[in-house]
């Protein structure tokens, strides 16, 4: 078992944003290697991030974001469970990113499930009128419309969207760990994109 040390506490510490006893355990667990335990944090704080899920968010701020040509705006409201959270600069860095991504991605919804059910029904009819179109078997038509739901669910949803800075992880993981290191629910609670003209 490899010994841990200060140094090596203090450089997952400045990594993850996570406490000290924290890092000290997973670089226990991960027996004193720094990627394995970053690891170790992240699975341990999606289990933790899940938990807190629950908590009420009734702290938080509503942040406003115009993309640099003046052309396209974002008000978004982000909350937490405390006051100093919403003060913190990670908290703001936070809803700057999120913001950016709306802006980006015009997302319909902030989940799958807040998508308006005319719409949905709207994309299974042209599923399903391009699948017949296509010749696919009678049988078939159900699940490739099902497939073509969720597919479109998880494009417009804010939460499942791949990040810009990173395409591997999405704006649910960004929050998970957001969670994680503050030990608070952070929750988007709704927004709005503005597009000059729109």
């Amino acid at each position: 078992m490899a010994e841990v040390t200060a140094t090596m506490v203090k450089e997952l510490r400045d990594r993850t944003g996570v406490g000290m006893m924290e890092c000290r355990k997973a670089l226990v667990e991960a027996n004193g290697d720094v990627d394995q335990a970053i690891k170790f944090l992240r699975e341990r704080g999606i289990s933790k991030a899940e938990s807190r899920s629950s908590r009420t968010t009734k702290e938080g701020l509503i942040f406003s974001y115009i993309h640099f040509n003046g052309k396209l705006g974002v008000l978004l409201e982000l909350n937490c469970e405390s006051d100093f959270v919403a003060r913190t600069d990670e908290f703001k860095a936070l809803a700057e990113e999120i913001a950016m991504q709306i802006v980006a991605s015009n997302p319909l919804a902030v989940s799958g499930d807040d998508i308006d059910e005319e719409i949905i029904a709207r994309e299974a009819e042209i599923a399903r009128n391009k699948a017949i179109n296509d010749g696919k078997k009678p049988e078939l038509v159900d699940r490739i419309v099902e497939g073509s739901i969720k597919k479109f669910r998880s494009e417009n949803a804010l939460l499942d969207q791949e990040l810009l800075s990173d395409e591997k992880r999405t704006i649910k993981d960004l929050l998970t760990d957001s969670i994680a290191k503050t030990g608070e629910n952070i929750q988007i609670s709704r927004f709005v994109r503005y597009a000059l003209g729109e």
